[in-house]
């Protein structure tokens, strides 16, 4: 089938949100089509240019969110006439409306400051993060969802797309003085949030500045029958404005819309505006929340990279029906060289034991020969039923069973204490490791406190911190964390001339020309800590889960549904009960073991590519199946062209051309096919980056 891949700072550039499981998905899904329709977010991602494209993507088309055309029509002249002007001040109204009057929205977004009683605002976010027991949404579903006011912002919001579709573009209209008056009514009008209502011009401004970015692609060229109108499925893989091009694909065109969410957008816009004023963040709060309630109600199906995700759909109006939970697909391969190593590892340490329990248990051998061997299969079974039914019995079999008991206890008792020893020799015993982006919102300020108390118990334990800053405010907080860490290890004064393997603490740099790979990181530690107080898919558990690694996480996002009782939770921002789980672990090697074993198989089962690509591959054909496309082709006079449309149509390939026949062809068929010529190679685009 034919998709439409319709992304926003992503694929098919090499920088931005999810490029790597589109580019897993596109590629894994060979046998059909994909037309890729992508927002850029910057003038540096264009630069960078795109990612190695496989020959199954036949067409790419690119838009900017990040500017605007400027037509030099600053009063909305670029309307041809007053029928159209009235139009766009009409349905503009109606969705300025829809938006003053989301009551649903007023309540987070006038928290202030410290406003929620978990102590969100914490580490320089302002504001709830949405991660605590009292911002989480509810079990209820649609607080944007309420009839009326859905299809009232649904109603303005196709009158706007028609209008563009008719008059070339709103650009210039939604940027005009006639845009802010249109704010200003409707913040006045009663029933308006308590908020907005005394929202003064300068924020009304901020708003409808905002407001046009996201509804730019309304005025894009895509939705015609040769575009979006021809496939059969549009993939969203983002909420916003990466949605709203197959919301009106779907307007014109009929095609069917599925969305793929693996982060919340309406947490996310709602976290962008931080620092503005309460009027401004409670209508962009609304306006966000209505268009993503609109994406929902008109999808085929909706699908959520975790529980966490899934409740936040659910708060914005998403059918229960429609939720199909897909995790995201992360490559395994990269991780099975440590896996290898630790069951190299295991075998060689239990192998002597093995070998002298052999030897024993040969000794203690009974002398009849009509006994089978142990060698046998089933022997030990068939030795103890006849010897059972010799001498009647039980008191034989229960000191056979109890017997093997202790002997299966103490080879796994035996293979635990030889690979605690093997840990111990490679250094990685009584080591913790952190993997990630550092910024405030990973906390590492509480995994040092916390540290501190480890080493209180477990003096030779050491703690990697493996990562980049994000940004200039990440770069502040890497700063203030290395003062932090020079103050609580005073003994570490000397960092830069020690080996890294000697400091209790030690900071690295993920990606730098002189550090270690990911899995050698991984390999390296003993548990894997993760300290976030906001965090949506914990990739770095994952990773440690897929090297068979002991985790201990802090509750939030989705990290107790991806984890799933392999590693140990601990409540985010407190650093005591953080370092009890990190010494329970180091303190217990065999509890570490088991841990690691059944993180590795829940991760092999649930979080691989293959896994990812099977699950899309299945919704295309469920979506396609319950909502086909039907075209009728017309002709010069407007009438229907029977069979216009043949079922090999819509195969892929030249399925209807000449083909080189399989055998001899007959005297009266002349054989002048030729092999198709190679498709035109595509230009080398810029590597794909290591950014994480």
């Amino acid at each position: 089938m034919r998709i439409g891949l319709l992304t926003e700072g992503g694929y098919p550039y090499v920088s931005g949100d999810a490029r790597l499981w589109c580019d897993r998905l596109v590629r894994g899904l060979a046998r059909h089509e994909f037309r890729v329709y992508a927002l850029s977010r910057s003038l540096r991602q264009e630069d960078e240019g795109w990612m190695p494209l496989p020959p199954q993507v036949t067409r790419v088309r690119t838009a900017p969110l990040w500017t605007a055309v400027d037509d030099g029509a600053a009063h909305g002249r670029d309307l041809h006439g007053r029928r159209a002007r009235r139009r766009f001040t009409e349905a503009y109204a109606d969705l300025a409306r829809a938006v003053c009057e989301g009551g649903a929205a007023e309540g987070r977004a006038s928290r202030s400051r410290g406003a929620c009683a978990n102590g969100c605002a914490e580490d320089g976010v302002n504001g709830c993060t949405g991660d605590c027991a009292s911002a989480r949404p509810s079990g209820r579903t649609g607080d944007y969802g309420d009839d009326r006011q859905a299809d009232r912002f649904g109603n303005a919001l196709y009158a706007l797309a028609d209008l563009a579709r008719e008059e070339g573009g709103l650009g210039s209209a939604l940027r005009s003085e006639g845009a802010l008056r249109v704010w200003e009514r409707a913040c006045r009008t009663p029933g308006t949030v308590r908020t907005a209502h005394g929202a003064r011009v300068g924020e009304l401004l901020a708003v409808a500045r905002h407001v046009e970015r996201a509804l730019r692609p309304l005025s894009l060229d895509w939705y015609e029958d040769a575009e979006l109108g021809a496939v059969d499925l549009c993939h969203a893989t983002a909420g916003g404005s990466a949605a709203l091009p197959a919301l009106l694909a779907r307007h014109f065109s009929g095609v069917p819309l599925l969305v793929t969410e693996y982060g919340v957008p309406l947490r996310t816009h709602y976290l962008a505006t931080a620092d503005a004023p309460p009027a401004v963040r409670a209508l962009l709060a609304s306006f966000h929340g209505r268009l993503a309630a609109e994406v929902y109600r008109r999808a085929a199906r909706i699908t959520p990279g975790n529980a966490h995700v899934r409740r936040w759909q659910e708060h914005c109006g998403a059918d229960r029906a429609k939720l199909r939970t897909v995790y995201p697909g992360m490559e395994a391969s990269r991780f099975a060289e440590v896996v290898a190593d630790v069951a190299d590892a295991a075998e060689w340490a239990g192998s002597a034991e093995r070998a002298e329990r052999a030897e024993r248990a040969e000794r203690a051998e009974p002398a009849e020969t009509s006994a089978p061997r142990r060698s046998e299969p089933g022997g030990a079974a068939r030795r103890a039923a006849g010897a059972a039914a010799t001498t009647g019995g039980t008191f034989e079999r229960e000191a056979f069973e109890r017997e093997a008991f202790k002997r299966e206890a103490a080879e796994r008792e035996a293979a635990e204490r030889e690979s605690a020893a093997h840990e111990s020799a490679s250094g990685a015993g009584d080591t913790l490791v952190w993997v990630g982006r550092v910024e405030p919102a990973k906390d590492l300020v509480s995994l040092l406190h916390a540290f501190a108390e480890v080493r209180a118990h477990v003096p030779t334990a050491r703690l990697r911190i493996v990562g980049t800053a994000a940004g200039a405010e990440g770069r502040a907080y890497l700063e203030h964390c290395e003062h932090l860490a020079a103050r609580l290890f005073p003994d570490d004064g000397h960092e830069d001339t020690r080996p890294c393997g000697d400091r209790p603490v030690s900071f690295e740099e993920a990606g730098a020309p002189d550090a270690p790979d990911l899995a050698a990181v991984y390999a390296a530690g003993a548990v894997v800590v993760l300290s976030s107080v906001v965090e949506g898919f914990p990739v770095s558990l994952v990773e440690a889960m897929f090297c068979g690694r002991a985790t201990v996480s802090t509750d939030v996002g989705a990290v107790v549904e991806v984890i799933g009782g392999t590693g140990l939770v601990v409540p985010p921002r407190e650093p005591a009960a953080l370092a009890r789980a990190c010494v329970a672990l180091l303190r217990d090697p065999a509890r570490r073991r088991r841990l690691g074993e059944a993180a590795r198989a829940r991760a092999l089962e649930l979080f691989t590519v293959e896994q990812n690509v099977m699950a899309f591959d299945g919704l295309y054909l469920d979506v396609v199946s319950h909502s086909p496309r039907r075209r009728v082709l017309v002709d010069d006079r407007g009438a229907p062209l029977p069979f216009g449309t043949p079922a090999e149509a819509r195969l892929p390939g030249n399925w209807t051309g000449p083909r080189r026949p399989l055998r001899r062809a007959p005297l009266w068929a002349s054989d002048t096919t030729t092999p198709p010529a190679a498709p035109a190679q595509r230009p080398e685009p810029v590597g794909e980056g290591a950014a994480r």
